[in-house]
């Protein structure tokens, strides 16, 4: 099904910008991987960014081997399961789940209460469902597993002050393809 739907959106997937970033966001889930450490990202058509404490030479040979790894036919590298599509979609399969397991409810707490184990058990299938859903959808619209002819032009360490306390470390990692 998914890869049907791709198909589909193989004219808006293919636009120069969403593919570089669909490779930039794989490239981003193989480096996380290579990584093995806590961290996040985000990706664009320019590269990704990468924030946790991590010493820049470690993010430069990971996302180095990650490419080298996804060149030699490890795609899979660019699925990775705590991506924000997962999250996104996890939150909004649970969410439409309590929604339909309240249709119909009268005003009032105890009539909402009693539909509690109905919204429980359809929210709670609906993450269950929601794993592999969000890794096709990774898997078919949001990264690339193929990076084609993605080169690595650059790595740089950046220090902000988190608003809430500490230091965070990011570094942005610049890419080039066509």
């Amino acid at each position: 099904m998914f890869e049907n739907l791709a198909r589909m959106a193989d004219p808006i997937l293919n636009v120069d910008i969403v593919k570089r970033t669909r490779r930039n966001h794989g490239l981003e889930h193989a480096t996380v991987h290579v990584l093995n450490k806590p961290i996040s990202g985000r990706s664009d058509a320019e590269g990704f960014w990468l924030m946790g404490d991590v010493e820049t030479g470690e993010v430069e040979t990971a996302a180095h081997e990650a490419l080298r790894r996804m060149r030699g036919g490890e795609h899979q590298l660019a699925l990775h399961p705590n991506c924000g599509t997962n999250l996104l979609t996890t939150a909004t399969m649970a969410s439409l789940a309590a929604l339909v397991g309240s249709i119909g409810t009268k005003r009032g707490a105890a009539d909402l209460f009693g539909r509690l184990p109905t919204i429980v058990l359809l929210t709670v299938g609906a993450i269950v469902i929601s794993e592999p859903v969000g890794m096709n959808l990774q898997k078919y619209f949001t990264t690339l597993g193929d990076p084609g002819n993605l080169e690595i032009t650059g790595v740089r360490r950046q220090n902000m002050n988190n608003p809430l306390g500490g230091p965070i470390t990011l570094h942005r990692v610049t890419t080039i393809s066509s």
